[in-house]
């Protein structure tokens, strides 16, 4: 048998290095940071240089003052933000505990600047996988901000295809300059129908020209040459070709003076004589993801929400394809909050909901199918024998867990005055599900099979959640 002689002290390097850091010994470089109250850094060039290209690059055009010391000023950098990047280049760790979003995303433009690839790869996945409300709410500031800065003009289109929704029903989207307009328009990435992508420029050109008659019914040729114009540079990015026949009638048509006399001749050509031949460039169809159900779940894929609806049917085997629902997308915690509450004041006189839930630090995927309705300002104990709770095939763990509920016991808790709500004590959500500890699976009557494993069911084990959702679960059109 072969043993390894290696062991790894890195903890130990960590804190000397800090320690070394913090006691200024044998600095050489000196870093003023801010431009008002100025803060000052004694560092080491060795260990910066090492660590950062740009540091490297400017230690190396920089003489040294009679005091063997060199002097560079960042005035761009504010010190808060800049004591998590001279702490992160030391010790090599890094906590996001605490920090407001806003610091975050100036840690994201520091880092990048400072060319920190590992520390930028970490912040940008987490603003765009648990900072999606922030984004959506300051994003047209965000985008201005650091669309142009290089290599970060992805970030910013990364979340847009990941969530579109949360921008383009933003507010703020019509005051989207036109050069980041067409960026998104370019992404075959973009997680849209085509109409839907048509109806949105149209309301931006529209935007740009508040002269327009609000019925479409009383514009002139004058108006259709105005959103023309408005809209000349982003037209050309509309994947006609894939917009259904449906939208085109719908959506297009009305606004066909918008497009050169060809292309329309060939939409409708198209939607006639499918194989006849066009002249117009006809770009592809956008890669729309088939992992995530309708409503674009950052928790489960396809295959999660076929399983769950073949559990609402009562099917032994589950459905493969041609999922029969459709899942809305409701509630999300990191877009709407995380606090029980949240879920009953969205979810007021709604039934057929699935709540979906990640477990912070085990990944499992647990979650809940409620057949009747949440009641914002009623506390109540439901029966109904059509609910489960559930927990989710992940790559931990092999196979779904489905447990559905017995006839004769109360199996949804409905307590909104309380703050919580459960599926028996099988699956029990209290307080604000992110930041307080009070989420637990038990052994349940009401639901007789265990949904986690037996070791965290014994001990009551209290978890918290990174991420949940709650779909309406409708009959597909």
């Amino acid at each position: 048998m072969l043993y390894s002689t290696s062991t790894q002290f890195y903890d130990r390097l960590s804190n000397d290095l800090v320690q070394l850091r913090e006691s200024g010994v044998n600095y050489d470089v000196s870093i003023e940071v801010g431009k008002e109250d100025a803060s000052i850094y004694k560092v080491h060039s060795n260990i910066l240089q090492s660590r950062s290209p740009y540091f490297n690059k400017k230690f190396n055009e920089i003489t040294s003052n009679d005091d063997h010391v060199k002097l560079l000023k960042l005035p761009n950098i504010s010190a808060n933000v800049f004591d998590v990047v001279i702490k992160y280049i030391y010790s090599g760790k890094f906590s996001l505990e605490k920090l407001e979003n806003s610091v975050i995303l100036d840690l994201l433009i520091t880092s990048n600047e400072l060319e920190l690839d590992e520390l930028v790869e970490h912040l940008q996945s987490h603003l765009i996988n648990n900072c999606a409300s922030f984004l959506s709410q300051k994003f047209v500031q965000i985008y201005q901000t650091i669309y142009k800065v290089k290599n970060l003009e992805g970030f910013c289109n990364n979340f847009i295809s990941k969530y579109p929704d949360t921008i383009f029903e933003s507010e703020n989207f019509h005051s989207l300059p036109e050069d980041a307009l067409i960026s998104i328009l370019k992404r075959d990435d973009l997680q849209l129908k085509e109409g839907k992508i048509w109806e949105y420029v149209i309301q931006w050109g529209k935007a740009k020209n508040p002269n327009l008659p609000i019925s479409l019914d009383k514009w002139t040729n004058d108006n259709f040459l105005s959103l023309k114009e408005t809209l000349k540079q982003c037209l050309p990015h509309i994947r006609y070709f894939s917009i259904s026949g449906e939208d085109v009638v719908e959506k297009v048509y009305p606004y066909q003076q918008l497009l050169e006399r060809q292309l329309f001749s060939d939409i409708t050509i198209k939607l006639v004589t499918p194989t006849k031949p066009i002249s117009s460039l006809v770009l592809p169809p956008r890669k729309i993801s088939n992992t995530i159900p309708t409503g674009i779940s950052n928790i489960m894929t396809n295959e999660h929400a076929l399983e769950i609806s073949s559990w609402i049917d009562r099917k032994e085997t589950p459905y493969i394809e041609n999922n029969p629902y459709e899942f809305k997308l409701l509630v999300r915690g990191s877009r709407d909050g995380f606090d029980i509450k949240t879920i009953f004041n969205i979810c007021d006189k709604v039934s057929k909901t699935v709540i979906i839930l990640k477990v912070k630090d085990t990944g499992e995927i647990l979650g809940g199918y409620n057949p009747l309705e949440w009641e914002n300002n009623n506390d109540q104990w439901k029966k109904t024998n059509e609910s489960f709770v559930f927990s989710l095939k992940t790559t931990n763990m092999k196979n779904s867990i489905l447990s559905r509920a017995l006839d004769y016991n109360s199996t949804v808790y409905s307590t909104p005055s309380n703050l919580w709500l459960s599926f028996g004590i099988a699956l029990y959500l209290k307080g604000n599900l992110k930041t307080e500890k009070k989420c637990f699976c038990e052994i349940s009557t009401e639901y007789p099979k265990p949904i986690r494993s037996s070791e965290l069911i014994s001990s009551l084990s209290l978890f918290s959640v990174e991420e949940y959702e709650v779909f309406k679960i409708s009959p597909r059109k």
